[in-house]
C-alpha cells in the first residue's frame, strides 16, 4: 500500500475505533452494536480494492482486538474483518465511482450479517457461545439495521476521502504549478521557447553567412 493510503486508512480506523468505544458500546441498545468500523472498512475496500481492503480490515480488526474492554481473543475480529474487506473489495466500482447508492447498501446488508455470522462461527471453535444466549436471530437483524442506518453518514465520507486521497490533487497542483513556474522561467524576458532560441540561432549564422559571402564579392569586384 502508498503511503497516503496507509496514512488515510490509519487515521480513519483509528478514529472509527474511538467512537465505537468510547460512544456506541455504551448506547446500551437492544441487540448488537452499530458497528462503525466495519463501515470505514467497508468504504475504503470499495476504493481500494480485495488486497487493500484485507490488509485494512486485517489492521481494523487487530486494533479492535487489542483495545479495552475487549473480550475475545485476539485476532478474532481481525480475522473476520479481513475476510468482510477481502470480499467487499471484491465488488469495486470499476470506474471507481458508485453509480446509485443501492449496491453499497446491499453490501452493507452482506457485512453486517456474514460478519456476525463469521465472529460467531469463530466464537464457536474457540468455545465461546455467547452469541447463543443472546440469539442469533436477534443479533442479525439488530446488526444488519443499525448498519444499514449509519451507513449514509460513514460509507460516503470514507469513499470520498479515499478517492480524493488516491488522486492526491496537492501532488497535481504542485506538480503543474512547478512545469508552469518552469517554463515561464524559460522564455521570461525573451518572448522565446527553447526551440524558437534555436531557430533564431540558426537564422543569425545563416545571415551571418551572406553577409560574409556579399563582402568577399565586393572585394574581388573591386
Amino acid at each position: 500500500m502508498r503511503v497516503n493510503r496507509i496514512l488515510l486508512s490509519s487515521s480513519l480506523v483509528v478514529v472509527a475505533l474511538v467512537i465505537q468505544v468510547s460512544v456506541l458500546a455504551r448506547l446500551h441498545l437492544p441487540g448488537a452494536v452499530p458497528d462503525i468500523l466495519l463501515l470505514t472498512v467497508l468504504g475504503l475496500a470499495l476504493v481500494y480494492g480485495h488486497v487493500g481492503g484485507a490488509l485494512v480490515g486485517f489492521g481494523a480488526g487487530l486494533l479492535a482486538d487489542l483495545a479495552p474492554p475487549a473480550d475475545h481473543a485476539a485476532g478474532r475480529y481481525a480475522l473476520v474483518l479481513c475476510v468482510i474487506g477481502y470480499l467487499a473489495g471484491l465488488v469495486k466500482p470499476e470506474s471507481g465511482q458508485v453509480k446509485s447508492a443501492t449496491g453499497p447498501m446491499v453490501v452493507v446488508v452482506a457485512a453486517a450479517i456474514g460478519s456476525t455470522l463469521l465472529y460467531a462461527g469463530v466464537g464457536a471453535l474457540v468455545g465461546d457461545t455467547a452469541a447463543r444466549h443472546v440469539g442469533l436471530g436477534g443479533l442479525l437483524f439488530t446488526a444488519a439495521l443499525y448498519d444499514l442506518l449509519l451507513a449514509p453518514f460513514v460509507v460516503p465520507g470514507v469513499m470520498a476521502l479515499a478517492r480524493r486521497a488516491e488522486n492526491d490533487p496537492l501532488a497535481e497542483s504542485t506538480s503543474a504549478k512547478a512545469a508552469d513556474i518552469s517554463s515561464g522561467w524559460l522564455s521570461g524576458g525573451t518572448g522565446l521557447r527553447i526551440g524558437g532560441q534555436r531557430n533564431g540561432l540558426k537564422v543569425k549564422a545563416a545571415r551571418a553567412r551572406v553577409a560574409r559571402a556579399g563582402r568577399i564579392k565586393g572585394v574581388k569586384r573591386l
